[in-house]
């Protein structure tokens, strides 16, 4: 569909005031921000930003507000209604639905490019987040215009299958396919076919950084596959066999709790046995060297600070060269939040920057 026509997409009267209020909300001074924030914990001596605060507070003043607590299909359309309310339409030259062949049949994919006779430096691969459970092309609408916008790329995002229908590994196999069809369709697109990146967010991180192993380890077995340029996991899962102090710490309050993370794991991964491999928790594996550049964004106020900070630091020991952004006063999600404020442009900003330096 071409850029200047929107998706008909019918939005609830609530969810339209309250993006409207949030609107309002957003262009408050910072002192009255906080004062309709109220108090804000400090945790590793500091808050979350006093915008962010706010939005918060109105948020978890919604009824039913937690996802698991919900019917799934109402959950699912939740995560795109909240998507909606907090984001941001960017406008970009050109939008296309396609669908991707996979072994077990076709996944839909929606195509951004920054110009609407052409497609940008590179093309990225982009997982949404959700859970593996939630979410789809709708919720990640907002954070993949603004990277195709703003890094001047063109952007694939994947609508890989859901759990529970869909259990692990059928997210992995769904992503890598994606990855290799990527490659293929590169050179029509007028894109070279060692220039794909990978990138997603949340349960999405944790797609990018299995992709990036499953490639390597095919690379390594003799598959003439490039290696992705450069990867992109904003505050990914990477550990779903144990809770790190991070789910304790902020296990409710600061949007992703820790009683969601453990409905989402419960369905993703319903044998316990799969929690360890190296495929569902990436931080686990025995080996994560070769597998390329990447930027990890870490929220600091967010159930999975500390496996994304530890997933950082063992990539780095691996040798690989990587890039950890620790967003001290933000929460689980940002990238989703464009339409809200300064923080999570500033915040989602820094990812397009290190995308430029690499291209």
């Amino acid at each position: 569909m071409p850029a200047a026509e929107e998706a008909t997409v019918k939005h609830a009267p609530l969810d339209v005031v309250a993006k409207g209020v949030l609107s309002v909300l957003s262009r408050l001074p910072e002192g009255v921000q906080r004062r309709i924030a109220g108090d804000l914990a400090v945790e590793h001596g500091t808050t979350v930003h006093p915008e962010v605060g706010m939005a918060l507070r109105l948020l978890n003043a919604v009824p039913a507000s937690s996802f698991e607590t919900l019917p799934l299909e109402q959950a699912r359309a939740q995560i795109d209604a909240e998507a909606w309310v907090f984001g941001k339409r960017t406008e970009v030259g050109r939008v296309e639905d396609l669908s991707i062949p996979t072994p077990e049949g076709s996944v839909p994919a929606r195509r951004y490019d920054p110009r609407e006779d052409g497609p940008g430096r590179a093309v990225l691969v982009y997982f949404h987040g959700g859970g593996f459970v939630l979410g789809g092309l709708e919720s990640a609408d907002s954070v993949c215009r603004f990277l195709c916008a703003r890094a001047n790329i063109t952007v694939l995002a994947v609508d890989y299958r859901l759990a529970p229908e869909h259990p692990f590994p059928a997210a992995p196999d769904d992503a890598l396919a994606a990855y290799r069809w990527a490659v293929q369709q590169a050179p029509g697109w007028g894109i070279g076919p060692d220039r794909v990146l990978l990138g997603g967010d949340s349960a999405g991180g944790n797609l990018t950084i299995v992709t990036a192993m499953r490639v390597r380890d095919a690379r390594r077995a003799g598959e003439d596959l490039p290696a992705p340029m450069f990867q992109v996991a904003f505050f990914p899962v990477t550990d779903m066999a144990h809770e790190s102090d991070s789910y304790e710490r902020f296990a409710d309050g600061y949007f992703l709790t820790r009683d969601q993370m453990r409905w989402y794991i419960a369905r993703y991964l319903p044998d316990a046995a799969d929690r360890t491999d190296p495929h569902a928790s990436p931080l686990l594996a025995d080996d994560l060297g070769d597998l390329g550049p990447a930027y990890i964004g870490v929220s600091g106020f967010d159930p999975l600070r500390e496996e994304g900070l530890a997933y950082g630091r063992r990539a780095q020991e691996a040798g690989n060269d990587v890039e950890v952004d620790l967003e001290p006063r933000h929460i689980h999600g940002y990238v989703n939040a464009t339409g809200v404020g300064k923080t999570s442009v500033a915040a989602l900003e820094k990812s397009v920057d290190a995308i430029r330096r690499r291209l």
